[in-house]
């Protein structure tokens, strides 16, 4: 796609994601569903929500899927179910969306924040290592932007210390990680247990809030699905406190149509990656993507590491020219005030440079090339200015 001409401004507006595109080429299918569960009239569980939660569970190869209402909740339920106890530590990125650590101060245990790899944007055992202490008694793994983290190492470690590990795999679903002891599997179904989120942006999402959890655990599934359900394994009789999060019939109708195309997404996510690779090699300034062996990659976000230090005056530049351009994170979540009362980070060298590095471009599985080679003649005027 390497340009030897100017390519002239799409006349459409371009998105980061392209949701609209994107449900034009379902919409026939995606609207009789729809329709088919307001004929039912059964808007909460029913049908639609246990065939999807049956046919995530075959494409992930996992035992249990328990739906929920969002990605926030899903982290939250998994975290009750494990029967910690106010002032356990737990451990999570310092680089990550807020939902990651939230969830663990609601529930009056302590989120300890680690560094992450520069490469990769993720944790890996040997931090996780140098965090853990007595009272630590579980590990959220992040999969940022769409790669796994180094999993063998981490769940190496939680088996030896006796930890609980999550997976959050909201930005990962549908990525592979092969494992040197037990083979290729599905992000989010290696942990103790996995979570993920269908907020419309995802690779996979619905159109609307969404969320779902997984485990192989028989008896931890049955504890994850009564507290999501008021904590009732039969209706009026409740054995724990729970709460109210469940997936909607018609998010679950959609999602059954997307899911059979998320690998699809995810491959024409890849490529785009791809081709922004092969047109930013040759810019300095820029850090593309780093790919770790054994994991795939379904770039959930295309993220650079600009390292002039002018990533604000990249950004104002194409939104002049009408290229929009995200920081996924700009402020570690130490730094957030609402934080301050929860932990006593101050600097993690690592966490703190990309903050101040990161960049996002467009990405998206319905990304036409004209559009594509615009974004990339528009980052190259940028450079050669």
């Amino acid at each position: 796609m390497k340009h030897s001409s100017l390519v002239q401004k799409p006349e459409e507006q371009i998105q980061m994601v392209d949701l609209k595109s994107q449900y034009l080429t379902i919409k026939t299918e995606i609207d009789g569903e729809i329709q088919e569960v307001l004929d039912s009239t059964r808007f909460i569980g029913g049908n639609k929500v246990n065939e999807f939660a049956d046919n995530l569970k075959t494409y992930l190869g996992t035992q249990h899927v328990i739906p929920c209402a969002n990605g926030t909740d899903a982290l939250q339920i998994a975290l009750m179910a494990l029967g910690l106890e106010k002032g356990d530590e737990v451990i999570v990125p310092s680089f990550t969306y807020v939902a990651t650590a939230e969830v663990i101060c609601l529930l009056g245990l302590k989120p300890v924040m680690i560094d992450v790899e520069y490469g990769t944007f993720n944790i890996n055992a040997e931090l996780v290592l140098n965090a853990i202490t007595p009272k630590t008694k579980a590990i959220i793994v992040v999969h940022l932007f769409g790669q796994c983290s180094e999993m063998d190492g981490i769940l190496k470690l939680a088996k030896e210390k006796g930890i609980f590990t999550i997976e959050d795999h909201a930005q990962a679903i549908g990525s592979v990680y092969t494992s040197e002891d037990t083979g290729s599997k599905k992000s989010g179904t290696m942990a103790t247990i996995g979570t993920t989120s269908f907020f419309p942006s995802k690779n996979l999402g619905c159109y609307g809030d969404g969320g779902a959890i997984f485990t192989n655990d028989d008896v931890l599934a049955a504890k994850l699905k009564m507290i999501a359900n008021h904590g009732q394994e039969k209706k009026y009789y409740h054995s724990v406190i729970g709460c109210n999060s469940r997936l909607d019939a018609i998010q679950a109708a959609i999602l059954n149509v997307k899911l059979k195309r998320l690998d699809t997404y995810c491959q024409e996510r890849a490529k785009v990656a791809y081709e922004y690779d092969r047109n930013f090699a040759d810019i300095e300034e820029l850090i593309l993507p780093e790919r770790i062996e054994n994991s795939t990659h379904v770039f959930h976000q295309y993220t650079l590491k600009l390292v002039n230090g002018r990533r604000n005056d990249l950004i104002d530049h194409l939104k002049k020219e009408g290229v929009p351009a995200m920081i996924y994170y700009p402020v570690p979540l130490y730094k957030q005030k609402a934080f301050a009362p929860f932990t006593d980070v101050d600097n993690l060298s690592t966490t703190e440079q990309l903050c101040k590095e990161v960049i996002s471009l467009p990405i998206h599985s319905e990304m036409k090339e004209q559009v594509q080679e615009y974004i990339i003649q528009s980052v190259h005027k940028f450079f050669n200015a």
